[in-house]
Order: structure tokens, then C-alpha cells, then sequence
């Protein structure tokens, strides 16, 4: 079957058109496509299916073939595939299981509104590794952990990312864990271990989202704000609130461009 690579700020994916339901484990596929060496090598694996309501349904694997929520990221690869290979219109809407998504694709980039941002827990305090971490925690799809941490340049990511990732307080399904710079106005840098790929990847959308809402709050940084990945690429996220301040709504905009197509043999 044919399949797309296609990339947001480093977030790799295998991308698939699967209306037509060829693949019986689509978590087994997943699996055994993503890694480098035996696989096609990606972050996870993004698969369209048909919608009753909207103009496609999204669903989002990860590496390790558990199935995810939500992926900023991979909504705005969804967004550039449904646009550009499978010929859907450049403003459309999806379901997902976080809820339904919009997307914009916009020459090179793409902008998706996620579903509402939650907050779920502010100043909370977690030790692992022999260090005190003080945090937010957010949903904004999936849910993440915001660290500020100004020598971010020489945080552990994985030690650190993996042990509060695993830790009982967010027993059972975890977290995943966002390291977070302040640059001064509104702009700041974050660093993320992502649950399902289990390990640091060059950038996540969900996590900048929850990562630029924690500014918001904690330094009265303005929206949009830039977020600096790993992987190089400035992402933009806005956000609009109630008249008590609460997150309505959240976007997310960054380049997104497909690789290369290729086959594989079910």
C-alpha cells in the first residue's frame, strides 16, 4: 500500500489513507513501521478514515503502537495531506478523539484550533532523580506536565522526562513532560519527552500549547506567543479567553511539508 512522510517541526510521521479499511491492526502496524532500523522510521503514524459528520476522520498512533488522543504536530500533517494528496479543501474540519478539529492550510504552513485547553492542576511539586520540580499541568489534547527551567540547555530530558512520565502521581495512563524557558516577551523555548514515543522528540504542538498557556498565566506573556523547538522551527500559539480569563480556545501554526511517498507490503 502507498503511504506519505510528512513533517512538522521534526515530528516525523507515516501517513495513510485508510478509508477504504485494507489494515486489520492498525496498533501492530504502527509498531512495526516506526522504528528506524526495521521499520520506515517515524514519531508515529497518522491514519484518515471516513466521517459521517465531517470531512474525514483522524486518528493518531504512536510508536509504540498505543493509540493517542490528540498530536498538534501530526493534526497539522493530517492537514497538509487531506489538502495536498487526498485533494480536500485548504480550510477543513476532522474528528479526532480529543474532539473535532479545524484546520487551515496556508501555503507553507498549517494552523489547527486544538480542543479547549484544560487546566488541570496549577503549582503542584513532583521529586524524582533527586531534584524538586515545581509545575502546571495541562490538557490540550493529551495531558502534559510545564517545567520552568532557565538552564534548559542542561536539563536531563530523558532521565528526568521518563521518571515523572512513570511517576504514581499521574498513575495509570501518565504524562507526557515539557521543559520550558522564559526568552524574555513572548517568546519562549521548550524541550519534550513524549509519552507513547517514550523519549525526547525534536518538537510536540500539544505540548507548545500547554507549554505557551503556562507563560501566559505564570509571566502574563501576550498572545500569540513563539515557541522555539528542538528541532530549529518557531511555532506560533494563540489563544483566546472568557471575561474571567479561562482558555476558550487555542491554535497552533507551523510548516508542515510532505517528504516523500513510498509502498510497503502489508
Amino acid at each position: 500500500m502507498s503511504f506519505y512522510k510528512i513533517q512538522a517541526s521534526g515530528n516525523d510521521f507515516v501517513v495513510i489513507d485508510h478509508r477504504k479499511k485494507s489494515i486489520s491492526n492498525l496498533k501492530a502496524f504502527a509498531a512495526r513501521v516506526c522504528p528506524v532500523h526495521t521499520g520506515i522510521g517515524a514519531d508515529g503514524v497518522l491514519v484518515i478514515e471516513k466521517s459521517a459528520t465531517v470531512d474525514f476522520k483522524a486518528r493518531i498512533f504512536n510508536s509504540d503502537g498505543s493509540e493517542a488522543e490528540a498530536c498538534g504536530n501530526g493534526f497539522r500533517c493530517v492537514g497538509r495531506f487531506a489538502h495536498d494528496i487526498l485533494k480536500f479543501p485548504a480550510k477543513m474540519k476532522f474528528e479526532s478523539i480529543s474532539g473535532l478539529i479545524t484546520a487551515e492550510v496556508k501555503k507553507e504552513k498549517v494552523r489547527v484550533q486544538l480542543i479547549q485547553p484544560r487546566i488541570l492542576e496549577q503549582d503542584g511539586g513532583v521529586s524524582v532523580c533527586g531534584e524538586d520540580f515545581d509545575y502546571d499541568f495541562f490538557n490540550t489534547g493529551v495531558p502534559h506536565v510545564v517545567i520552568f527551567w532557565d538552564k534548559l540547555e542542561k536539563a536531563n530530558i530523558f532521565e528526568w522526562g521518563r521518571a515523572i512520565r512513570n511517576h504514581k502521581q499521574f498513575a495509570p495512563k501518565g504524562t507526557n513532560v515539557n521543559f520550558v524557558k522564559h526568552r524574555g516577551g513572548s517568546k519562549i523555548t521548550v524541550r519534550t519527552y513524549e509519552r507513547g514515543v517514550e523519549d525526547e522528540t525534536q518538537a510536540c504542538g500539544t505540548g507548545s500549547t500547554a507549554s505557551a498557556l503556562a507563560a501566559v498565566i505564570k509571566f502574563n506573556v501576550k498572545s500569540p506567543v513563539e515557541v522555539l523547538t528542538r528541532g530549529g522551527e518557531v511555532l506560533k500559539v494563540s489563544f483566546e479567553f472568557d471575561a474571567a480569563g479561562r482558555p476558550l480556545k487555542a491554535f497552533l501554526e507551523g510548516g508542515a511539508h510532505v517528504v516523500y511517498e513510498g509502498k510497503i507490503k502489508l
